[in-house]
């Protein structure tokens, strides 16, 4: 297999289960699927179709005799048809009843509906598994004072974990989206070639509620709670759209939270995980270079340009049924779940390993505090007898000259060792460093993580519980 090209997704980054659901056999096996569950619906509404055609159908729903369909597809150029007949060849007694009434879309466009269904479940346990490990840092991290940074300039303190449930909120609203747009998704049914159920009000006799029924029976087979009320052969497919836009979703969310990485890891004071035996650079053998970071954000990039995919194909598509959609989705829709699927595996990895160092940010924090610490001194001089638009002006004045010894002169940040000269302040170096505890400059910070995790996550990931405790396998 060296000899040609094989897909970096399957390759490197997708994982196996994500890997099987849009596979030839899960897809293929669907539509033997939908097919009994298509002769089983006509049985119940009345058709001559008996039970023996039924359980012959059951009993090869499994051993797929690809070979066949292959080299039928050789000659017919369609590939429901060549299935259609391959199964025939395997179930000669119900080979004329097989796909009887429907149209390609029937198998196509349901099976697409059952794989996506199946895709969002994979991804929604993940991105649970992501929240979980998420959720223990900030906990775990709630109280430890950092620089927080607007424009990416030091400002008004934080902490370690609050800045986490910032990237854990994110993937909150992700997991709204999906969980909307999962439960919105519905069986495209037995429609015809229109979307009119010609051929089965033909079958039917005339009789409308029979055709009615045969969508909810399909439906209620194939474990959906109903099927779409209009369309032509094919589901929307703005459906399509609605399910990447989940994907870039958690897509931009994960790439966000790379940002920050990659940034702290620039600064020491966060790293993602580095493995003993890793190398960081070719050349440079000290580096510890933010990777999996890196990849993650490189496969949203990918992700969330697919976006575009199924929108030009929704916005494109003529009347009833054109089958420009066919060549794209068959690219577009499994490689949006795949990229995902490893994205959440990397972004799940990478959390769990995540190291901090506090003597580094404590270090940054203590560097920058005495300009943030200013109108805590201010009042305090004012407490103490100054006059509040003097030392205000005064304040200003030192902040500048503490600026340029530490921008133009190298040195290190001597703004309370100024104010403490100043008689205006009456304040000692002493009394000053002592007001420079960190921890009273992050306001809320501890509460409201402490808060969101107990009151809006602990109780969603108790009722997911099912689904936690997942470990990442990485494969580079």
């Amino acid at each position: 297999m060296n000899d040609r090209y094989q897909s970096p997704l399957s390759e490197r980054y997708a994982s196996k289960e994500m890997q099987y659901i849009f596979s030839p056999d899960m897809k293929f096996k669907t539509w033997r699927k939908l097919w009994i569950a298509l002769a089983e619906t006509e049985k119940e509404l009345g058709l001559p179709i008996t039970q023996e055609q039924i359980d012959e159908l059951k009993a090869h729903a499994e051993d797929i005799n690809y070979d066949v369909a292959k080299e039928r597809e050789k000659q017919v150029r369609h590939d429901v048809m060549s299935h259609v007949y391959a199964y025939g060849q395997q179930c000669p007694t119900a080979k004329g009843i097989i796909h009887l009434g429907a149209t390609s879309c029937y198998v196509g466009d349901n099976t697409d509906i059952i794989i996506m269904n199946e895709g969002l479940k994979l991804v929604r346990s993940k991105l649970l598994n992501v929240m979980a490990e998420l959720a223990d840092f900030a906990m775990k991290y709630k109280d430890q004072p950092t620089l927080a940074f607007t424009h990416f300039q030091p400002a008004q303190p934080t902490t370690v974990g609050k800045r986490a449930t910032l990237w854990l909120h994110d993937l909150y609203l992700d997991l709204h989206d999906l969980d909307y747009v999962r439960g919105s998704l519905k069986m495209l049914g037995s429609k015809g070639t229109t979307g009119t159920q010609a051929s089965f009000l033909e079958l039917f006799e005339g009789d409308h509620e029979k055709c009615r029924r045969a969508d909810q029976i399909i439906a209620a087979k194939m474990g959906f709670d109903s099927c779409y009320p209009v369309s032509g052969q094919t589901y929307s497919r703005k459906v399509d759209t609605r399910v990447l836009n989940v994907l870039a979703g958690i897509a931009q969310s994960a790439h966000k939270f790379t940002n920050d990485i990659r940034l702290l890891q620039h600064l020491k004071e966060v790293e993602e995980p580095f493995e003993k035996n890793q190398i960081g650079s070719s050349a440079m053998a000290y580096k510890r270079n933010p990777m999996r970071s890196e990849r993650i954000a490189s496969l949203s990039d990918y992700v969330m340009s697919n976006v575009m995919n199924p929108m030009l194909v929704a916005s494109t598509q003529w009347f009833e049924r054109t089958l420009d959609d066919s060549a794209n989705k068959r690219l577009s829709i499994p490689e949006g779940f795949l990229a995902v699927d490893g994205i959440l595996d990397l972004y799940m990895n990478v959390v769990d390993g995540l190291m901090v160092y506090p003597k580094v940010i404590e270090k940054h924090f203590m560097a920058e505090i005495p300009f943030m610490a200013t109108e805590n001194i201010m009042m305090d001089a004012v407490k103490a007898g100054g006059d509040r638009q003097e030392l205000h002006e005064k304040i200003r004045q030192l902040s500048m000259e503490a600026g340029r010894n530490v921008k133009e002169r190298g040195l290190d940040n001597n703004l309370l060792e100024l104010i403490a000269a100043d008689p205006s302040f009456g304040l000692s170096l002493e009394e000053l460093r002592a007001s420079m505890d960190p921890k009273k400059y992050v306001g809320r910070a501890p509460q409201q993580t402490e808060e969101f995790i107990c009151e809006v996550i602990a109780p969603l990931l108790e009722e997911n519980k099912e689904v936690l405790g997942m470990k990442a396998e990485i494969s580079v």
